[in-house]
């Protein structure tokens, strides 16, 4: 026979242990938990919906993409200015406000406003688009926001195209953002449209040089159209599909 005292020391021993045991397990969990923790991304529907942007025109599909493209190049390091993203909805007419600026950490609508599309391209609907020097055409897809400078259509930011064979020769293209007389609501009553540019995403003067202080230096700004080639064909919309 085990004395008493011996089974009451040996049992009293093993509960130390045990409880040490589940201590330091208990421990490594949450560990491990803060370890994995990731940083909670912005509700699409969320902020669609309580900012309204429907109301406003921008249609959903154009709203999704553009979020998508953002993490995108977030994940990869390509944006400097993270705090923003533009959209230019092509399924819109150009006599709607069919720029949308978005403030993705206050979640604000920062602007929305009127934005030309190419000469090549349609005259009230952008239907036709083209990556192609000269086709004076405007290019979908996505963008990087550069920097700035003063050209003959005055203060302009550089676009770099970010989708081979879609926007790529964006630069060798001249595409950039800029201010244009054109781009008015006078315009818009005397034809039904507003001018349009050479293929440039052109703004209204009085808001251009706000809109490019905004956006500029590293920004996401996302083309859209439900255009069957480019949403058949575009890398970074494909990338999506494959992940």
């Amino acid at each position: 026979m085990i004395p008493d005292k011996l089974v009451r020391f040996f049992l009293i021993w093993l509960l130390v242990i045990l409880q040490f045991s589940f201590t330091v397990s208990k421990k490594d969990c949450i560990t491990k938990k803060v370890i994995t923790i990731k940083p909670i991304e912005i509700s699409e529907n969320y902020l669609y919906d309580s900012l309204k942007l429907s109301e406003l025109g921008l249609t959903r599909p154009a709203f999704e993409y553009a979020i998508k493209g953002y993490h995108y190049f977030l994940a990869s390091g390509q944006i400097a200015n993270d705090m923003v993203i533009s959209i230019i909805d092509f399924s819109l007419p150009s006599n709607a406000k069919r720029l949308f600026v978005l403030d993705l950490k206050n979640k604000m609508l920062l602007f929305n406003t009127y934005v030309a599309h190419g000469k090549k391209s349609g005259k009230q609907m952008a239907v036709q688009f083209s990556n192609k020097p000269s086709s004076y055409k405007s290019s979908l897809g996505f963008y990087i926001t550069s920097g700035t400078y003063r050209g003959k259509h005055g203060y302009s930011l550089k676009l770099l195209g970010e989708e081979e064979g879609i926007n790529d020769k964006a630069e060798q293209r001249a595409i950039v953002m800029h201010a244009a007389a054109y781009v008015n609501e006078k315009m818009i009553h005397s034809q039904g449209y507003i001018g349009r540019s050479e293929g440039c995403p052109a703004l209204p003067v009085q808001e251009h040089r706000a809109i490019i202080e905004r956006i500029k230096n590293g920004s996401t700004l996302f083309m859209y159209s439900p255009d069957a080639y480019y949403l058949s064909h575009s890398p970074i919309l494909k990338s999506f599909e494959d992940s």
